[in-house]
């Protein structure tokens, strides 16, 4: 997961570098309202390329020293949620509110706390202790009574999937009171706890859902299971556990959504859902058809980001014509992204440390197959896509020439681009290019996609350019100069940083726009930006209604 932050402006000028990036080479610093933006609305508490997952949390704790404004923290945790939909950073400034000022943390906790994953995060957030906490305040409590007495019975029962901690341990703790025996049975049964201690609730004042889970958990056949289905509306997780083959993984694949489907197709491989003996054809074309529905995907506004992900991590086994559905999804989720107001030069870089997964290091078994270099490769082929007068340009210490056939599909034409380069990082090197090769050539903007390690300019160490500015900066500016002289007027630079550090290679000003992390917001913002909407990022934050 990752998402987009946007930033104010400077005075038109080659400012000199005031930082050094994770590489060495020179950058320059965010601003602390900027960077903790950045960092709450990108961050995962993973170990990236270049920043450990304990320098990250150090990192938040200064920018949040620096930050004397309970109000802008407030906003920032409902704006990282709701619209960057992360989890681990807005639950710890809900954390780091609850000792600043609880009335501003009672405020925004609903919204940062929309599922019972998040709050689970933030109960184990303010365990570890890492925050001033190692417990429950009474005001912590009360809010975590109010979330677990007002949600409903599948949101409990969501909640419940997963541990360390368990929701067994978040009531254990929070002790909510029943409103009745209805909530009184079910806090039992998700805390184990021996029926007769549920008084005077009975197991007759279980939901009906979860009596259906009951009844379904203890059905002695597949077929059993399979009927119980058929009137049972809960998640699949709940299920799996207890599903008695092929048969009942089968009827639970009926039950997924579309976005279930795509996300676990080793899954349903692995229990035999689309085999019959050799094939279950029908099965087959049921998840193709799921997945590569044109009108749920226009529907939902699905991006051809999410596609690829499953794709990557498909199991090689995976029938080909679902594959085929993925790439057919894809292309239609290409018509969710916007179209550009005019052509734009990609530079795409395809360096070393591009390699590690884009959501960071996760630890064996989680850490996603999916790099920053595939994500930056799939940005440039939607764009392509949409904008076909684009020009792509690969880079790491060298600038490739990139080909491109129209004919591919989005995603092979994604893992064509990914297969550049591996070296060093010199994000000047596509401006250059700009600069030299496409002189004559009128661009809307350049889009930098890249961790933003730049560390090497024009063959010398640590990124420097004219007047102690970076190497982007003093190429920017000649791409400027040359695009007003072939009459346009302003271009625009968009620098996305798909790990989202604390400095970038090109400073906040009206024709610059930084992005840290990556999510399909992504796509939109660009689109905007470049066509003339000067917004910035931390006013959007000042902007939500608390």
């Amino acid at each position: 997961m990752a998402n987009t932050t946007l930033f104010s402006s400077i005075k038109r000028k080659l400012l000199r570098t005031d930082s050094t990036n994770e590489a060495g080479g020179r950058a320059y610093k965010f601003a602390p309202k900027h960077a903790l933006a950045q960092l709450a609305a990108t961050g995962c508490f993973n170990g990236s390329y270049y920043a450990t997952a304990e320098t990250q949390l150090d990192e938040l704790r200064k920018l949040i020293d620096q930050v004397d404004d309970n109000v802008f923290l407030a906003k920032l945790a409902a704006y990282a949620r709701e619209q960057a939909f992360m989890k681990d950073m807005p639950a710890a400034l809900l954390a780091i509110l609850s000792k600043r000022d609880s009335q501003l943390m009672h405020k925004v906790f609903d919204r940062v706390v929309d599922n019972g994953r998040v709050l689970r995060t933030v109960f184990q957030m303010i365990r570890s202790g890492q925050f001033g906490r190692t417990s429950l305040s009474s005001s912590l409590q009360r809010a975590f009574q109010r979330w677990l007495n007002e949600a409903s019975v599948g949101a409990l029962l969501s909640a419940s999937i997963g541990d360390r901690p368990s929701l067994r341990d978040v009531l254990r703790l929070a002790r909510p009171t029943p409103k009745d025996n209805a909530r009184r049975a079910l806090f039992g049964w998700l805390t184990g706890k021996e029926v007769e201690k549920w008084a005077p609730a009975a197991e007759a004042d279980l939901p009906e859902q979860v009596q259906g889970l009951i009844a379904y958990r203890k059905a002695e056949s597949a077929e059993a299971q399979a009927l119980i289905l058929g009137n049972l509306s809960v998640r699949w997780d709940l299920l799996a556990d207890a599903a008695q083959g092929p048969l009942v993984w089968k009827a639970i694949a009926h039950q997924m959504g579309p976005q279930a489907l795509r996300m676990n197709l080793n899954t349903l491989l692995r229990h035999e859902v689309f085999s019959n003996g050799t094939k279950d054809s029908a099965m087959v074309d049921y998840v193709a058809g799921r997945i590569a529905d044109a009108g749920e995907i226009r529907r939902s506004r699905q991006f051809p980001y999410q596609f690829l992900a499953a794709y990557l991590n498909a199991d090689e086994t995976v029938p080909q014509k679902i594959k085929a559905a993925l790439h057919q999804a894809a292309e239609t989720a290409c018509g969710n992204v916007p179209e550009l107001p005019g052509p734009v030069l990609i530079g795409l870089d395809t360096s070393g440390s591009m390699g590690a997964a884009v959501t960071s290091n996760r630890g064996r078994g989680a850490t996603s197959k999916m790099r920053c270099v595939d994500v930056a490769a799939l940005f440039a082929a939607a764009i392509l896509r949409r904008n076909p007068d684009s020009v792509v340009v690969p880079f790491d210490t060298a600038a490739y020439e990139a080909k491109v056939d129209p004919q591919d599909t989005i995603l092979s034409l994604a893992e064509r681009l990914a297969k550049y380069g591996g070296g060093g990082t010199d994000c000047s090197l596509p401006l250059a290019q700009a600069n030299s090769k496409y002189a004559q050539r009128r661009f809307a903007g350049v889009v930098l996609v890249s961790d933003n390690e730049s560390w090497v300019y024009a063959g010398r160490a640590f990124g420097y350019g004219q007047q102690g500015a970076t190497g982007v900066m003093t190429e920017w500016q000649k791409f400027v100069a040359n695009q007003q002289r072939l009459g346009n007027d302003r271009p625009k630079l968009v620098c996305i940083d798909l790990q989202a550090y604390a400095t970038t290679q090109a400073p906040e000003r009206e024709d610059i726009l930084n992005i840290g992390g990556f999510n399909d917001a992504v796509f939109s913002v660009v689109a905007s930006f470049l066509s003339g909407d000067a917004s910035r990022f931390v006013a959007e934050v000042e902007a939500v209604e608390l």
